[in-house]
């Protein structure tokens, strides 16, 4: 089994506009309108917002590789680039998305493990995420990776409010 990382950089930016899309219909499209999802991937994946995210020296992104092929991919913030206030002895992990299709490869936890490395190799003392609260697969594997719940906040796909728990593991 051959899994590799790569950081991303300006020039994956379409290829980053591709998985974005790809995973995120997979993830969501069952339980959200066609016009909210198109309305969120329009404003979330567009060229020039991926672009902007990528040049922030507070955020990176990482392609995660199964068998030479993108599989996923991961993106971690610190500082203000953070979608919540959390202060300067966290990371967030914003984004966490494997293709349907190479699901059940623990290509997951890898990414998650790179997060905490990087959050540990910047001395940060908490990794945090929001998580929708109908994405019972992914907080099942929030809790098995040592998160708790420890707020809650609103998202908006579309016209429509959602609530994302906000989970929090504490670093050793």
């Amino acid at each position: 089994m051959t899994i590799n990382i790569k950081k991303c950089t300006l020039e994956d930016l379409r290829k980053l506009q591709e998985i974005s899309y790809e995973t995120f219909n997979e993830t969501f499209k069952h339980q959200n309108s066609p016009e909210n999802m198109n309305a969120y991937l329009e404003r979330a994946f567009n060229l020039s917002q991926l672009e902007s995210e990528l040049s922030n020296r507070s955020s990176q992104f990482f392609f995660v590789y199964f068998h030479n092929e993108v599989a996923g991919y991961l993106k971690v913030n610190i500082n203000d680039a953070q979608s919540e206030e959390m202060g300067d002895e966290s990371l967030e992990i914003e984004r966490i998305y494997i293709k349907n299709n190479f699901q059940k490869h623990g290509l997951g936890k890898y990414l998650f493990n790179k997060a905490v490395e990087i959050a540990k190799e910047r001395n940060k003392k908490k990794v945090w995420l929001g998580v929708w609260e109908k994405n019972e697969n992914a907080i099942a594997f929030y809790k098995k990776m040592g998160f708790v719940q420890t707020g809650a906040h609103s998202f908006y796909m579309g016209d429509e409010e959602q609530t994302d728990f906000i989970m929090t593991k504490t670093l050793i």
